[in-house]
């Protein structure tokens, strides 16, 4: 293995301190280096988190056309879901997936180990629930390691001014970070946000985003009665709790809530909202313990009074709806025909999506159409070519934004962005911690239950 181990605030802050790291780099002497891949122009890659997520990053990567990239080293706290990753990688990558059994690591300093089998311009990739997030950006920014990292990247208001200073460490690194908010890489939501920006739309006035859909993932978790702690049980089962993903609204809704802010150019400044739970119990009537609402609505607000209204349900047998749009003064747009942004999208001349006043159609060449592909493409010709590439900043707010949301549907209060980024309540303060012997930091009460928002009696913070 040794040839791998060679070598209280404001959002205007954060903002304005992001423009100053290249200023202060340049005042204190020091030149930015430039972090670059192995000699031999292989760009090595450590996988932390081996679900479906990981697995398909990983399969992306390999994927990528311009010059060689290599799987060496892979790191989880189930050594099962390591293996099932692996098995599928290597079938279909075969030699790009380099990782002998003393390269695969097993617990909750895995990542540390898969990390220190890279050289420094080698990418780490971040899939697990982003509770661990910072702790483990922390480390690829001291490794000097470029970083993908899935979303969201933050669930509450001390991890999101952590990893802003972290992005800030990054930047002054000259390493280059990707977020996996992949809507940014669709080139028809990338033309459609251009059109809008040119004002195609004239002002606009409403967006609306819909994830309204049957139950999925681990959205509802029964009592745990399985061999796993209950520490793994929360991990295993990670949208059923707050501390470890923001739940189903953080981990489900943010995609929506991203591309819709991005085509207004803007981060809504307050967020009011409204959710609750309705069927909270299994086919069998063994009650659900999760701390999921079942359906939610958040009304954001821009400075300029525009609204985003994001609906969410997960209800089976309701009608459901995957899709996202604008109205404007000049008529409307389909960001996201269907799913998370899904081809065409579209303006259209009057407030309908009537075909006869059809202004403007997506089209996009096959090898571009999926998003996922193309953000790994462009996070490595970033690389290769020493371009300015670092997405950290943007995954936090957009995650803040979306927590935002989440807080006020759960307490049942106006939520602004500055609260939101300065509340003090962490879900997992001591993350950083835990060994595979660790208490979870979610308890049950006697009755197998977790706790759960309560609107208005509980409302400074979540639960």
């Amino acid at each position: 293995m040794s040839e791998f181990k060679k070598s209280t605030t404001s959002r205007r802050e954060f903002l304005k301190n992001t423009g100053r790291v290249a200023a202060a780099s340049a005042l204190a002497g020091v030149a930015i280096p430039h972090v670059h891949a192995a000699e031999n122009h292989t760009i090595q890659l450590a996988l932390i988190g081996c679900g479906g997520r990981g697995t398909g990053a990983v399969a992306n990567a390999l994927s990528v056309k311009r010059g060689p990239t290599k799987l060496v080293a892979m790191a989880d706290v189930f050594d099962g879901r390591l293996k099932a990753s692996f098995e599928h990688l290597k079938s279909q990558f075969g030699a790009k997936v380099d990782v002998p059994e003393d390269r695969k690591f097993i617990g909750f300093d895995a990542y540390k180990k898969a990390m220190d089998c890279l050289q420094p311009g080698d990418i780490a990739i971040f899939t697990t629930p982003p509770a661990f997030r910072w702790v483990h950006f922390g480390y690829a920014i001291e490794k000097g390691l470029h970083v993908f990292m899935e979303k969201p990247v933050t669930v509450d208001g001390p991890t999101s001014r952590r990893m802003l200073k972290q992005a800030e460490q990054a930047q002054a690194k000259n390493l280059k970070v990707a977020v996996g908010l992949m809507s940014r890489h669709s080139r028809a939501l990338q033309e459609l946000q251009k059109r809008v920006s040119d004002g195609q739309l004239g002002e606009i006035i409403l967006m609306r985003g819909y994830r309204m859909s049957g139950p999925i993932g681990a959205f509802s978790s029964l009592p745990n009665t399985s061999n796993l702690s209950e520490l793994l049980y929360q991990i295993q089962r990670f949208h059923s709790f707050l501390w470890a993903s923001g739940g189903a609204f953080s981990d489900f809704y943010i995609h929506h809530i991203d591309h819709l802010c991005w085509m207004k150019n803007a981060w809504p400044i307050k967020a009011q909202a409204l959710g609750g739970r309705h069927y909270r119990q299994s086919p069998e009537g063994i009650p659900y313990v999760d701390q999921n609402f079942d359906s939610y609505t958040v009304e954001y607000v821009f400075a300029d009074g525009c609204r985003l209204i994001m609906n969410g349900r997960c209800v089976a047998g309701a009608h459901q709806i995957y899709s996202s749009y604008l109205q404007g003064s000049k008529g409307m747009a389909i960001a996201s025909k269907s799913g998370d942004c899904g081809l065409p999208s579209s303006i259209y001349s009057s407030q309908t999506p009537d075909p006869r006043h059809l202004v403007w159609e997506s089209k996009v060449p096959p090898e571009e159409r999926d998003p996922y592909q193309n953000e790994w493409n462009d996070l490595l010709d970033a690389i290769r070519d020493d371009k300015p590439y670092n997405e950290a900043t943007r995954g936090i707010e957009a995650s803040l934004v979306t927590s935002m949301g989440r807080m006020a549907a759960h307490t049942g209060q106006e939520i602004t962005y500055e609260e939101m980024l300065n509340c003090e309540h962490e879900f997992a303060p001591d993350v950083d911690k835990l060994t595979m012997t660790s208490e979870a930091p979610l308890k049950a009460g006697p009755d197998g239950k977790y706790p759960v928002p309560q609107p208005g009696l509980v409302t400074k913070r979540e639960y």
